[in-house]
């Protein structure tokens, strides 16, 4: 018999797949023995028939001027009950302690009083937005997304906070679909908890943000427009809840309060879910120049009419400076340790940590403290000589700009390259929604690749890609068989009518 991953070499980092080589872990036992058998041109078949559905769905994105269908690997990313569980518990802790931080952030900033976080530090964020002060949100992260690894020991870490405006939701329920369509059997051997019940749970916790005195909440979705890249994101997330997808032209603000302009006119918006940068929200406060948002939105929001989701000013717990005082944080408001440890990082604005870490740049990763989708990280292992040089220059004048942390060698899954498995660099991102009373998080969430051989960066942007990540129940799968690939039978834990409405709600 034929085995697919007699040629796969661990790489020099932690397997998720395997213990040893040929070993499986016991999460990964029966997508090993279904994989297993399968021959070269079976894997190309199915890998192509997956791009094909991202393909004949639109789900592509723009990588160096060309569109692309994102690229969706073969062999998913398997989470047992007790890793999603230690993840669900850790994310829900973090997001509960950047909500209270931000709360205290556009308060009392009593934090800030007690030396906890130096004041410094909020004065020069650049997301740190005064016109945010004096508005009313009970929830200001309605939507979190946290980067998780896991590094050479085993153990997870948080890599980076994102409260803003996460994205990548998409690709969990699209990755879904395709798989459950392309390998269906699996599904129903290995019992993988869904993922459709997303968009239900964000609306749910947006309607609960209306103001107090709406009872019917009107919920919209605000894109920049059909060039922005994750476009698709927008419209499908619209689709799903049964919103209206809006541009800012399609809103006007009048007496402080937002109407959406319709065929039939003016209809009152009450919860805004906000795919635009703070900058170019609202050109009375922002950017003048801005034609994305809707000049009045704020002055509507802090009267009390309107919700803004995730709020304005958020962008204050993305900085990197202040993810190295998130475990002080949680101290601090909750009277808890992480559950999740923090990458080992430094704080250059102290005059001997910066010398120290000039030094010895070749050794260290550096990010600039507000940067996005892997831009501007210098990775020193592997930088020349001339990046590192000119990355301290940049350092030494600007060291509030940046953060140093130790390389972590991220770990390794197997992932269809040609047609063979190869280990590559991944990390997660799970997505938790905050109603104010609960924060739930989708099972699972999105497991990024980094599909170029010893790359480190799993952003899209730069050429990365992304798994379908299985969380399995707390019981063990039934014993038996391999189950086949071939077939069309749908996955056991979907029933027929809620298959059928998903169904229709893409086509």
């Amino acid at each position: 018999m034929a085995d697919i991953f007699d040629s796969y070499a661990l790489a020099d980092a932690w397997d998720e797949m395997f213990e040893r080589p040929g070993v499986p872990r016991p999460a990964y036992q029966g997508l090993f023995a279904a994989l297993q058998p399968l021959g070269a041109d079976e894997l190309r078949y199915r890998a192509d028939q997956l791009a094909r559905v991202f393909t004949d769905r639109g789900v592509t994105f723009d990588y160096a001027g060309e569109e692309r269908p994102f690229p969706l690997d073969l062999i998913p990313r398997v989470l047992d009950a007790a890793e999603w569980d230690l993840i669900a518990r850790a994310v829900r802790q973090r997001v509960r302690t950047l909500e209270a931080f931000l709360d205290d952030v556009y308060g009392t900033r009593q934090v800030f009083h007690d030396g906890v976080v130096p004041w410094r530090l909020l004065h020069s964020s650049p997301h740190f937005h005064r016109a945010a002060d004096g508005i009313p949100a009970r929830v200001r992260v309605h939507i979190a997304g946290i980067d998780i690894i896991r590094d050479e020991n085993g153990d997870f870490r948080v890599l980076e906070d994102n409260v803003r405006t996460p994205s990548g939701v998409s690709y969990v329920l699209e990755n879904r679909l395709a798989m459950s369509r392309t390998l269906p059997a699996l599904f129903a051997e290995q019992r993988v908890r869904p993922v459709d019940e997303y968009p239900g749970r964000l609306l749910g916790a947006l309607r609960k943000a209306a103001p107090d005195h709406v009872t019917d909440p009107t919920v919209v979705v605000l894109t920049p427009g059909v060039y922005n890249a994750a476009y698709f994101e927008h419209a499908l997330l619209a689709r799903l809840m049964g919103v209206e997808l809006v541009e800012g032209r399609d809103l006007v603000c009048e007496n402080n309060r937002v109407y959406m302009v319709t065929t039939h006119g003016k209809r009152p918006v009450h919860v805004i879910y906000r795919r635009v940068d703070d900058e170019y929200l609202d050109p009375l406060h922002f950017r003048w120049d801005s034609t994305l948002g809707c000049p009045g939105l704020l002055n509507s929001a802090r009267s009390g009419n309107v919700t803004i989701a995730n709020a304005v000013g958020n962008g204050v717990a993305d900085d990197k400076l202040i993810y190295t005082y998130v475990p002080d944080l949680m101290k601090y408001y909750l009277g808890e340790e992480p559950l999740i440890a923090n990458v080992e990082s430094y704080r250059l604005e102290d005059p001997d940590t910066l010398e120290w870490a000039l030094g010895n740049l070749g050794a260290l990763v550096l990010k600039p403290v507000d940067g996005a989708g892997g831009k501007g990280i210098v990775i020193g292992p592997r930088a020349p000589e001339e990046t590192l040089a000119s990355l301290a220059e940049a350092v030494r004048a600007d060291p509030r700009g940046w953060v140093a942390q130790r390389p972590v060698a991220l770990s390794t899954s197997p992932s269809l390259i040609g047609d063979r498995p190869r280990p590559r660099h991944i990390d997660l991102r799970p997505f938790a929604v905050n109603d104010g009373d609960d924060v739930w998080l989708l099972p699972g969430g999105l497991t990024r690749v980094a599909l170029p051989e010893g790359e480190l960066v799993v952003n899209s942007s730069q050429g990365g890609g992304s798994k379908d990540t299985w969380v399995l129940p707390d019981e063990p799968a039934r014993p038996g068989p391999a189950p086949a690939l071939a077939g069309a039978a749908p996955p056991a834990h979907w029933e027929p009518s809620r298959s059928a409405a998903w169904d229709a709600e893409q086509q």
